[in-house]
């Protein structure tokens, strides 16, 4: 039986584009198979950006993926988002992860049996993860697949991101000699804030040479088309082509490197 492949977004530093290019990514895959897109971030960013709802404390009060973990069964926490997509939210109280496992004994294979019963209804499972290297990043990384657990590393050109990059690589391997055997790095994805920026090239360079091979062709120029979709949305945005032009060659390439996986 087929089950999910798994692909975490995720880098400690914040502003990198992880929400955007999960949710992008999310849709994009959801146009031809089926996918679960799960949002550990308690900033909420993916569930707003994915189903248009702004006051998620009191929408998904009780009915995040902070609950699907505590109680082992995401099921009654999935939500419908449009054909072929659906979302396991979070809101604020996902903060009180940490604390929540501590309480009810909980190990870093909590997502993985919170997702057991739902592994084989989706082709995809695409999480994001917040800016920092806790609970919160360490479950998604910790979740095992048969089909094969991946992450993928963002990088927006800076040089904190560019010092934050080893430090999540360190926590990558940790997690797959502890916890997960089937999880590789996928590759390094640049988000660049301004892809006219001559220190990006310094960057590229640095970061090619450091990680031969792991840097992905694709690279995500930022537009304030792409910016608009947290308050156009997708469906029926005129400006959606435009949006995620450059989101398009990234998850073929992305599909292309899990397969020689």
């Amino acid at each position: 039986m087929s089950v999910a492949k798994i692909i975490t977004f995720g880098i400690s530093k914040g502003g990198c584009s992880k929400s955007t290019s999960s949710g992008i990514t999310s849709f994009l895959l959801s146009r031809e198979e089926k996918v679960l897109a799960i949002d550990m971030d308690s900033q909420g960013n993916l569930t707003s950006f994915l189903t248009g709802e702004y006051d998620i404390c009191d929408v998904f009060e009780n009915k995040t993926v902070l609950e699907a973990i505590t109680n082992g069964d995401a099921r009654p926490y999935i939500f419908n988002v449009k054909e072929n997509l659906d979302i396991i939210p979070s809101n604020d109280y996902l903060a009180t992860l940490a604390k929540t496992m501590y309480s009810n004994k909980l190990g870093l294979d909590a997502l993985e049996k919170a997702l057991k019963p739902v592994m084989d209804r989706y082709d995809w499972i695409i999480i994001d993860t917040p800016p920092g290297l806790y609970e919160q990043t360490l479950l998604p990384l910790a979740t095992k697949s048969d089909e094969g657990s991946y992450a993928i590393v963002m990088f927006d050109g800076s040089m904190f991101a560019y010092y934050a990059i080893p430090k999540f690589m360190e926590i990558i391997q940790a997690t797959q000699e502890a916890y997960n055997p089937n999880l590789k790095t996928l590759g390094i994805l640049f988000s660049l804030i301004d892809s006219r920026a001559k220190e990006n090239e310094a960057m590229e360079l640095a970061v090619e040479e450091d990680y031969p091979k792991l840097k992905f062709e694709s690279v995500i120029k930022r537009k304030a088309t792409t910016r608009r979709l947290s308050i156009e949305g997708f469906e029926s945005n005129k400006e959606l082509d435009n949006a995620i032009e450059y989101y398009v060659p990234f998850v073929e390439e992305m599909k292309k490197r899990v397969k020689k996986h």
